[in-house]
């Protein structure tokens, strides 16, 4: 309601009373209820992607802000809606300092406080620090007072104490967890055991959306094609003036279904020698500080710019923007044997951006790319737009700041 006011209402009440006459035209009731769509927007974008781990309320307000008065602009451009500049701009900026200032006073100091039932795999989520943890003591309910959910390992052999505990929560009206549903929320990250367990079952993405959202790979592919074309032209002439060899680097890797495609990128490293031909695995694996890396190269993987090439996979219908990474062909194949179930993930298409990539960056130890599965797989459990939006925002702010790159 506060948003309403400062975004909507208040920039129409000024510019009615600097405008008199004006608070009936079709330029001032246009803004006010672009502002107020704008602030709805916004809501459902907010309480859509805040269920997702991970999520910092600070860290959304610019972009969902942004993104919600943006869309709004662009309807009114589209409709040719007459409207006034000033108000509209006003709006957007008070919309925005009232989300920080809304932050600051409401939800920064809030923090999350769950009770643990200390029987299977619950005391295990203490490790997790999104969260404040209680391990309970005892069946008693008066322990879990100040607390804001209580979370148990349903497969557990509990006492009957304990689940007598369990059932009265519930019929107090209390909020209780599976552990291993919760563990998912809090990591990002779905957790490999059995084949046969039927969480797989919920693993395969959402068909309607799969293909929606080819569509609107190829619609954003071809309206960026020639921003695109510009930047390269720069990055290409940067790369040739630091030294020898090709602008692009060309890689076989594993795509959808299994397939394999050709995945193109901006050379960051020296060329190999002319009589050097090496397949082998590590050459595969970027390391910390590699110095293959050129110095160009470098600021190319920082900012994912390097990964611009790949417009033309999502051109062809072998990839898209957002999924999670294709692996290069050799390490797939190591993956695969040293990994259960590695082959899933090729389910969906693979992105240019991911989930794991903006929660983990790059990896090459076995251990850690068992981790960057469990993200993957979370992906595609929770396969639909708005974790996509979520990964849109972080990945602009990984472009930024350089996170997880090699």
């Amino acid at each position: 309601m506060c948003a309403l006011f400062f975004s909507a209402l208040l920039p129409y009440l000024v510019r009615s009373i600097t405008h008199p006459g004006t608070s009936q035209e079709p330029t001032s009731l246009n803004v006010l209820i672009g502002n107020v769509a704008a602030v709805v927007l916004a809501v459902w974008i907010r309480h859509s992607v805040e269920t997702f781990p991970g999520v910092r309320a600070s860290a959304l307000n610019l972009p969902v802000v942004t993104a919600s008065h943006g869309l709004i602009v662009a309807g009114i451009m589209l409709l040719r809606l007459p409207y006034d500049r000033m108000t509209l701009l006003g709006g957007y900026l008070l919309h925005l300092l009232w989300s920080y200032i809304a932050y600051f006073v409401a939800q920064r100091g809030t923090r999350l406080r769950f009770a643990i039932v200390p029987y299977g795999r619950s005391p295990g989520l203490g490790a997790i620090d999104a969260v404040d943890w209680q391990v309970l003591r005892s069946p008693d309910l008066d322990e879990v007072v100040g607390c804001n959910a209580i979370v148990a390992d349903f497969g557990a052999d509990l006492p009957n104490e304990w689940e007598a505990f369990l059932a009265d929560a519930a019929l107090a009206g209390r909020i209780v967890f599976q552990v291993k549903q919760l563990e998912e929320s809090l990591t990002g990250r779905v957790e490999l055991e059995h084949i046969s367990e039927n969480s797989f079952g919920s693993l395969v993405p959402a068909r309607g959306y799969f293909h929606l959202k080819g569509l609107m790979d190829l619609l954003f592919a071809l309206a960026v094609l020639p921003f695109y074309l510009v930047v390269a032209l720069f990055v290409a002439v940067a790369i040739r003036f630091e030294g020898p060899g090709g602008v692009f680097f060309r890689q076989q890797r594993i795509g959808h279904a299994g397939r394999p495609i050709e995945v193109l990128k901006f050379r960051t490293m020296k060329p190999l020698p002319v009589h050097v031909v090496d397949t082998e695995r590590h050459s595969a694996i970027t390391a910390v500080d590699d110095d293959r890396i050129t110095r160009v190269g470098g600021f190319l993987r920082r900012t994912r710019i390097d990964e611009l090439p790949q417009i033309w996979n999502v051109l062809k219908g072998e990839m898209s923007w957002i999924g999670p990474r294709p692996e290069a062909e050799v390490l797939s194949v190591w993956y695969t044997g040293e990994i259960p179930f590695y082959r899933y993930r090729h389910v969906v298409k693979p992105g240019i951006s991911g989930w794991a990539q903006v929660n983990q960056g790059h990896v090459a130890a076995v251990d850690d790319v068992h981790r960057k599965l469990q993200y993957d797989f979370y992906y595609i459990k929770y396969f639909s737009p708005w974790l996509d939006v979520l990964i849109v925002f972080r990945t602009i702010k990984t472009m930024f700041t350089g996170f997880g790159s090699r």
